[in-house]
């Protein structure tokens, strides 16, 4: 048996799930969201993510709103409230700032029976309600709500006594004129607003709630709560306690099965595995893809291009492609009209008819294929085609990839549509295995020096294509090219001099033991200049610098070095065609907009200039 100390600590910690409502009797809360059914048909009033998720939130933000509870409804919450000496009003808010505007208002007429106000112009809360003898009352507590926050607000009146709290700490508290609860009927309920005009509430509310007992806060902040259970409370605890240890013994089953389990895995062995398109591959284990051998080592894929013997085929038979192998093996053939035909192969002839036959070789004999009815051409007859494989004719330009020779190009391959038929092409950076393309290979443009990687870069073979790394300590110029680091020299004398390194000047000074070197900005970059004049000249002088080439060089240029607002201006100019238009048939003006590329940072206007000037000389 649980002592009484242990039983009330169980029921301090289970109360902290005011989403439960422990300990609260549904019959003296009235959920006002609920009754209301907001979102379903309010205009201006919609459903958005809340200061927690165990409730529903509202955004009120339209100028013009009527959410009003219907009569048959306001009657029963109404009812819950009539007479009553003790009750709290409660609500979860983020309220825009210096907005005022009324959370819940209850009034007959010019009557407030009950009204809360959240007042962002003054800082105020504003109670209103009417008292005992039938005046109108406001109590004021100063206090600002509407600074684009959330709070939890409480208002708790028990007889001639309220209470406020403000995010579960108690702001106010003091005596009042005894509230009177004495609501007649057709009173109305208004919900973040006094009427249909006036009092709009602008910001997001959740859990509006009236709670018909004393301290009804408590189940907005249970924290708060000091008093003992009840012998209800108890029940329903204890109720809690029997469902946890339910769920703890169905755990503890499934962790020892777990645990088990763990044990039984310590005895096996674990190996290294290769994982490529999909399949998984044990250590050692060799398999094909396509036309290329592959084994799992040290888990890598190792792959090695299969090389295809002749086969020697009898002479009733001759060396073709079978789908799904890579090189070629021996196929029955047919001997039809003084031509070789290999098995599966189609043919179409006329008989002295004119009528259209089609044959297929099928064991050594050109056997009779049933003619499907053609579909009708829309093309002009000028236009049709006659193919060797079949009766039925075509349009020009008629799609055979989409016929299902497409498949057949598999490996790093693309079907191409030829005028009578289709083919298999390798895509760029990729070379034929195969003669017929089906199959393709990358080209290692590093190993071969087909690359465009310049100085102080080092060439990277990538599938289809090859990039350039820089070398460590020099930094990016384009996708190709990479510039050095200052280095640092020790000299033994006091001086400053000049020298060259590395086709770079410098300028040093320091002491017999240090000297710091640093690049002669001017020299240094008049050389690199004179460089690129030199290596760009012989490519472009033959070119005409278009349009699309200053678009080029304007990628160039807006590497990683361009600051994100510069990148945009210069796009801009793209866009509104300044370089789009042909330029002068002299490449002087490409060379010159690659010697201003180590000033393009402090030169953003050179590109605008540049064009301009190259379409006043066109």
């Amino acid at each position: 048996m649980m002592g009484p100390f242990k039983l009330y600590f169980l029921y301090s910690t289970f109360a902290i799930f005011p989403a439960l409502g422990f300990g609260v009797d549904p019959a003296l809360r009235i959920n006002v969201f609920d009754e209301l059914k907001l979102g379903e048909s309010y205009a201006g009033v919609f459903q958005v993510q809340g200061f927690h998720n165990e409730s529903r939130a509202f955004l009120f933000q339209d100028s013009w709103r009527n959410v009003r509870v219907k009569e048959d409804v306001a009657e029963v919450m109404l009812q819950k409230l009539r007479d009553k000496t003790e009750f709290t009003v409660l609500a979860t808010l983020k309220q825009e700032r210096l907005n005022s505007g009324v959370l819940l208002s209850i009034h007959y007429a010019e009557h407030r029976y009950l009204e809360l106000e959240s007042s962002g112009q003054r800082n105020e809360i504003r109670l209103h309600y009417r008292t005992r003898d039938q005046r109108q009352h406001t109590e004021g507590f100063p206090y600002s709500l509407a600074d684009d926050r959330w709070h939890k607000l409480s208002v708790a009146v028990s007889v001639s006594h309220v209470v406020l709290h403000v995010d579960c700490n108690r702001i106010y508290e003091r005596v009042i004129e005894n509230p009177s609860m004495d609501i007649p009927s057709d009173t109305t309920i208004w919900l973040g607003q006094r009427n249909q005009a006036h009092g709009y509430f602008k910001g997001i509310m959740q859990d509006v709630q009236l709670v018909v007992m004393p301290q009804g806060y408590i189940s907005q902040c249970p924290d708060l709560n000091l008093t003992c259970p009840t012998c209800n409370d108890f029940h329903g605890l204890v109720q809690k306690i029997m469902e946890l240890q339910d769920v703890l013994a169905k755990t503890s089953s499934k962790l020892s099965r777990a645990e088990e389990k763990m044990q039984g895995l310590d005895g096996c062995y674990c190996e290294r595995s290769c994982s490529m398109n999909g399949e998984r591959y044990r250590e050692d284990e060799g398999w094909t893809d396509g036309c290329r051998n592959c084994s799992c080592y040290n888990g890598t894929v190792q792959c090695e291009t299969i090389s295809c013997p002749p086969p020697q085929c009898p002479p009733d038979s001759a060396p073709a492609y079978v789908p799904g192998t890579c090189c070629k093996e021996c196929q029955p053939v047919c001997l039809f009209r003084g031509r070789v035909y290999v098995e599966g192969d189609l043919k179409s002839v006329r008989d002295s008819s004119g009528n259209c036959l089609l044959f297929e070789c099928q064991e050594h004999s050109m056997q009779r294929v049933e003619n499907a009815p053609c579909p009708e051409l829309t093309c002009p007859e000028s236009d049709h085609i006659t193919l060797t494989d079949r009766c039925c004719k075509v349009c020009r330009g008629h799609h055979f990839c989409v016929e299902g020779h497409s498949p057949s190009c598999v490996e790093n391959s693309e079907c191409v549509n030829l005028e009578a038929g289709s083919c298999c092409s390798c895509k760029d950076g990729y070379r034929a295995l195969r003669d017929d393309s089906a199959y393709c290979g990358d080209i290692d443009e590093c190993a071969e020096g087909k690359h465009y990687c310049r100085e102080n870069t080092m060439c990277v073979n990538t599938p289809g294509s090859f990039m350039c790394i820089c070398h460590t300590g020099y930094i990016r110029i384009d996708d190709y090219s990479c510039t050095g680091e200052p280095p640092t020299h020790t000299h033994t004398d006091t001086h400053t001099h000049t020298h060259t390194h590395q086709s770079n000047t410098y300028i040093c000074m320091g002491t017999h033991t240090h000297t710091h070197c640093r690049p002669d900005f001017y020299k240094g970059q008049e050389r690199e200049r004179e460089k690129e004049r030199e290596r760009v000249s012989v490519g472009l002088t033959r070119h005409i610098c278009s349009g699309s080439v200053i678009k080029k060089i304007i990628s160039l240029m807006l590497g990683d070095l361009a600051p994100s607002h510069w990148k945009q201006m210069a796009w801009s100019l793209v866009t509104a065609s300044i370089c789009s238009v042909p330029l002068v048939s002299d490449g002087a003006l490409c060379t010159e907009l690659l010697y201003y590329y180590n000033d393009f940072i402090t030169n953003r206007d050179f590109i605008t200039k540049s064009c301009c000037e190259a379409n006043r000389k066109d």
